[in-house]
């Protein structure tokens, strides 16, 4: 992959009325960080952060803030006049660009690494100037559709606003992700107006536009709905956390960690859990912990940036934080302990 020819906007500017709050809807928390957080986490294995440009809008200073460990650029979207706008605002950041520009969303938090890297060598294989991330929900409310001719050849994507009843029934939706060869990408929202029932600028007009032009439109299918899902509620993001951490316990008792009622034990990403061990939830692993192997840990404990060794067995509602248990040792029932 040549990162020099790529170059990413993630789109994190919204308010997110849906989520009922005053807060900035990327800076939501789930599974031990913002949502945006997740997005950007996903990208870095590809070596894309120092590629990326996130646009931001409602509480931008806060935003940007909680970007400080990301080695990514800004740039502010202070009208919010849609998807395409926003693009626009970010220009500055891809208009020398000779190769592709991938926009994805920020409120995608469970979008996984694996799936933009074969998103961009998909895209890279059709030789197509526009790929579009698809997927099909039994439920696709809320999001644009795919419509397509009789070939499955994508024709364009309509917002559910704008959709007619007929499109309305259409289950494949757009992800919000797409790869677009930057020439087509400046020529294209040139074309691009406001002329829909939210007076917004449409980043998906995009495709309509290539297929004027005689463009093939690439797809590139999702088969997992929940990986784009869209987080626009407390009830979506809840069930994002949800899956991030059934990922996460997966991938834990894949390589020989025993964890009892996974459904309630939260291991964060950088925790590391030797072979072994085995941990009865409820319970909650975070902060740089680190836990031997063969250990056992009780149910109702709480770990925080704290060091276990081999054999260590921390008994039931137990509080640790910021220490450091030698090999074999025993954490008696009911202890709090801060070094």
């Amino acid at each position: 992959m040549n990162n020099v020819q790529t170059r990413v906007i993630v789109l994190a500017d919204g308010k997110g009325t849906r989520m009922k709050s005053e807060r900035a809807k990327v800076l939501h928390e789930l599974f031990f960080a913002p949502m945006l957080h997740h997005v950007l986490t996903a990208l870095a294995p590809l070596n894309l952060l120092p590629e990326t440009v996130v646009v931001t809008g409602h509480q931008a200073e806060a935003v940007e803030a909680s970007l400080a460990a990301f080695p990514v650029a800004f740039a502010r979207q202070t009208e919010q006049l849609g998807t395409a706008h926003a693009v626009q605002v970010a220009r500055e950041h891809w208009r020398d660009c000779r190769g592709t520009v991938l926009i994805l969303c920020g409120d995608t938090p469970l979008i996984r690494s694996e799936t933009i890297r074969e998103l961009l060598a998909v895209h890279r294989r059709s030789g197509s100037r526009l790929t579009v991330m698809t997927t099909s929900m039994a439920d696709p409310s809320n999001y644009g559709r795919i419509v397509s001719d009789s070939a499955g050849e994508i024709l364009r994507i309509v917002e559910e606003k704008d959709a007619s009843p007929e499109e309305k029934e259409i289950s494949e939706i757009n992800a919000g992700i797409y790869c677009v060869e930057a020439s087509f990408l400046e020529q294209g929202l040139s074309r691009i107006d406001d002329k829909n029932r939210q007076r917004e600028f449409y980043l998906t007009d995009l495709v309509a536009i290539a297929r004027r032009q005689g463009e093939e439109v690439a797809r590139f299918y999702c088969p997992e709905p929940l990986e784009v899902l869209g987080v626009n509620s407390r009830v979506e993001l809840a069930a994002a956390h949800s899956h991030l951490q059934q990922r996460r316990n997966l991938q834990l008792m894949t390589g020989g960690v025993t964890i009892v009622s996974p459904e309630t034990v939260a291991i964060a990403p950088e925790v590391t859990v030797g072979r072994d061990t085995v941990i009865a939830g409820p319970a909650t692993l975070s902060g740089m912990s680190s836990i031997g192997s063969g250990c056992l840990i009780g149910p109702q404990v709480v770990i925080h940036a704290s060091r276990l060794g081999d054999g260590v067995t921390v008994g039931p509602f137990s509080l640790l934080t910021d220490c450091t248990i030698p090999p074999g040792h025993k954490v008696a029932a009911g202890t709090i302990n801060r070094e």
